[in-house]
């Protein structure tokens, strides 16, 4: 049985770029990524992806459009992730690195979480990111909808997967 877990991520993407943060720590770390995370208690969706991209990025959206879904299975784990993805063309301030605010109180802070970094939509960094981005990625370029499911085995092989395209969400 099967238990999700509600995520968020958001790409800030402009004319022939697309911004990505180097996660320096947890899952997915050493790894480029979009921003996002865990949706927290009497959040919506949308308000936890605005929160986790400013928390990561310093950037503060007006519109988000709602460009997939994916969920993810790993082998011998019991929790679903379900991420809830969403582009935003637009965006309000500088990227900056990322203070875990949370952790700035205790004495272990751990310093920024994530590194953003502006890349070509020609040479995004597909070798430094979750395999199955290359996937969908192209997708969400082109500012089509998909829904996606991925079965890994580890985080770096991925033995099951469907990606359709979509008219809604």
């Amino acid at each position: 049985m099967f238990t999700n877990k509600l995520l968020t991520l958001v790409l800030v993407v402009q004319p022939g770029r697309v911004l990505l943060g180097m996660k320096k720590r947890g899952f997915g770390a050493g790894k480029w990524n979009g921003f996002g995370g865990k949706v927290q208690p009497g959040e919506t969706i949308e308000e936890a992806t605005r929160r986790e991209l400013q928390e990561e990025s310093g950037l503060t959206v007006d519109a988000l459009d709602k460009i997939g879904n994916i969920k993810f299975e790993f082998i011998r784990e019991t929790e679903l992730l379900d991420a809830h993805v969403f582009r935003a063309d637009n965006y309000n301030g500088e990227p900056t690195e990322s203070d875990d605010i949370h952790s700035q109180s205790h004495a272990f802070y751990l310093g920024p979480e994530m590194r953003p970094q502006w890349f070509d939509s020609d040479k995004i960094p597909f070798g430094q990111m979750w395999v199955d981005d290359i996937l969908w990625f192209p997708l969400m370029l082109q500012k089509k909808k998909f829904l996606g499911y991925f079965k890994f085995q580890g985080h770096d092989l991925i033995i099951d997967h469907k990606l359709e395209e979509v008219e809604n969400l």
